[in-house]
């Protein structure tokens, strides 16, 4: 029997842009995974409408690692973008599809609490320090999927968090099945742009300091890495192919990079 199939099936799905030009077969994959009994909590990113935003008000995006640089104006930007627009559009899109949906952050209800990161300094940036999961499994237990934000609770109020980390966190406190990050690429490369179908915590340290996984790129790996302490698997999968979702958690056929506890 499959490890996946001894656990409760709880899945957390990040979901990157890459996937929205193919709503119609996300939306039935989501119908189709929780017809087939699995719990699906949605984490979105913004990354682009908040940059397009900030442009509009003569801003440059700073990145650090593959951390957006976070003053005070751009927090603002930030919750504005997540919670607000690109939260109520993805809902929208799923009630519209029939699936019913409801939007939160992690202010809400304070069910994920932050402190500043200090090391480096990067402004309204929130390192995760506690996922109260309780929100999520009530309505996915209603017959909601939960969309969430990546805005936290800090000491002053709001941080803008990395919404791979979180939806690493997520899965985490909620001891979820499956951990799956839709990208814009087909999973992990190594140096001559080869998928690799696995990876173990040595060898994706290795390609991080051999230069080979950079960038934006840093959060996801080091999200599916830290999520191995409490969920079965993390896997990368090509936000391109329509059914990617359908693919792995039910075919098992999955066509990305897959990462497991040992």
């Amino acid at each position: 029997m499959d490890t996946v199939d001894r656990m409760d099936k709880t899945v957390v799905i990040k979901l990157g842009g890459a996937a929205l030009p193919h709503r119609d077969a996300v939306l039935a994959d989501l119908r189709a995974a929780r017809e087939a009994g699995w719990q699906v909590v949605l984490v979105h990113g913004g990354g682009p409408v908040i940059t397009d935003l900030m442009k509009r008000v003569g801003k440059q995006a700073v990145f650090v690692n593959g951390l957006r640089q976070t003053d005070a104006e751009t927090l603002d930007i930030a919750v504005m973008a997540l919670a607000g627009k690109v939260n109520t559009e993805l809902v929208a899109t799923l009630q519209m599809g029939g699936t019913r949906a409801i939007g939160l952050s992690g202010v809400d209800g304070g069910f994920i609490r932050a402190h500043r990161q200090t090391e480096p300094d990067i402004g309204f940036v929130g390192v995760v320090d506690d996922v109260d999961p309780t929100p999520l499994r009530a309505l996915a237990a209603a017959g909601y999927v939960p969309v969430v934000a990546p805005v936290a609770l800090g000491p002053d109020g709001p941080l803008n968090i990395n919404a791979d980390t979180v939806a690493g966190d997520i899965a985490g406190a909620l001891r979820a099945a499956s951990l799956v990050f839709l990208t814009d690429v087909p999973g992990v490369m190594d140096r001559a742009g080869t998928v690799l179908p696995a990876l173990d915590r040595p060898q994706a340290e290795a390609l991080k300091r051999e230069g080979v996984i950079t960038g934006g790129f840093i959060p996801k790996v080091d999200a599916c890495l830290s999520a191995l302490d409490r969920v079965p698997e993390a896997v990368i999968l090509d936000g391109g192919n329509p059914h990617a979702i359908v693919q792995h958690l039910i075919e098992r056929t999955t066509s990305g990079t897959v990462f497991r506890a040992a």
